[in-house]
């Protein structure tokens, strides 16, 4: 690990996998999740709205080649030479029949300049016969599934509609694992009541799975969504973190993350308009920087 990381990060995990500049390129294929459709549940997650994540070219009215080369265009300007990857993000992106995902997967990696594919999905929805062919399309190219499991606890996992386990977290990423492609999980710090013990436990049961990366944000409080409503009529209450004491945080958990899992991001920033709390004033980097400094001083 080079002197000036702190702890192993996503960038040098792609180091790890690629000798060139690479960047992903969200995607909004147009899927749905099965606690909005009504085979699990309705409603979604309690706090998801995912008008906080889709960039601007990323409409799934646009077919998935035109996302791309709207996104390369986007990034393209200032590194002209670097490659992509086809983050498929919004919503359950697994959630269709094999056919159609095969076709969209490929669809993606066909455009130019396209070197791998991050696949985000939910535990629940990752079948065997489509874990073998991700396998096989790995052989080929670059493939990363992330398994969206935000805790570790069940009880926090009912209370936020999320409609799985721990369980088939834990089982989804062994048998991701057991065929040979690249794992990643996010968490999601901070839900309705769970205390830091709860937290780091979750952390504890991460750092038993074969995963590679790990992606963590604060829980964001966004307009419209039924926690905002639970919270506001004083049903639930949340985490109201300072910058400093989330840093105080995330720091506990860089020390208890097994060495090997690269950290791929502390925190998520929701447009201004949509965004309750918590309203810190700081940009992705700039929350980075001031963990990092107050790592230094450790």
């Amino acid at each position: 690990m080079a002197e000036d990381k702190l702890y192993y990060d996503f960038g040098q995990f792609l180091n790890r996998h690629f000798d060139f500049k690479v960047q992903k390129i969200a995607i909004n294929a147009g899927f749905t999740c099965p606690n909005r459709d009504g085979s699990k549940g309705t409603g979604g997650c309690t706090y998801c709205n995912n008008q906080t994540f889709n960039p601007e070219y990323c409409k799934p009215q646009l077919t998935i080649s035109q996302q791309l080369e709207k996104g390369k265009t986007f990034f393209g300007r200032k590194y002209p030479e670097m490659k992509y990857l086809a983050y498929f993000q919004a919503y359950t992106n697994t959630y269709d029949e094999l056919s159609r995902l095969r076709a969209m997967y490929e669809e993606a990696l066909s455009v130019d300049g396209v070197a791998g594919i991050i696949i985000g999905t939910r535990p629940d929805c990752m079948p065997d016969e489509l874990l073998d062919y991700l396998a096989d399309l790995a052989k080929r190219t670059f493939v990363l599934i992330e398994y969206g499991a935000e805790s570790a606890s069940d009880a926090t996992l009912r209370l936020i509609n999320r409609g799985h386990t721990w369980q088939d977290t834990a089982d989804a990423v062994r048998r991701t694992a057991a065929r040979g492609l690249l794992c990643g999980l996010h968490l999601i710090l901070g839900l309705p009541g769970e205390s830091e013990d709860d937290m780091l436990h979750t952390i504890d049961c991460v750092n038993e799975l074969p995963i590679s990366t790990l992606k963590l944000h604060q829980l964001q409080l966004i307009r419209g969504t039924r926690l905002a409503r639970q919270v506001a009529d004083g049903e639930l209450t949340v985490a109201q973190w300072t910058a400093d004491e989330y840093i105080d945080l995330c720091i506990r958990i860089i020390r208890r993350l097994r060495k090997d899992i690269a950290l791929e991001r502390f925190v998520s920033q929701s447009p201004e308009e949509l965004l309750i709390s918590p309203r810190w004033g700081l940009k992705n980097y700039e929350f980075t920087n001031k963990l990092n400094a107050a790592l230094r001083r450790i």
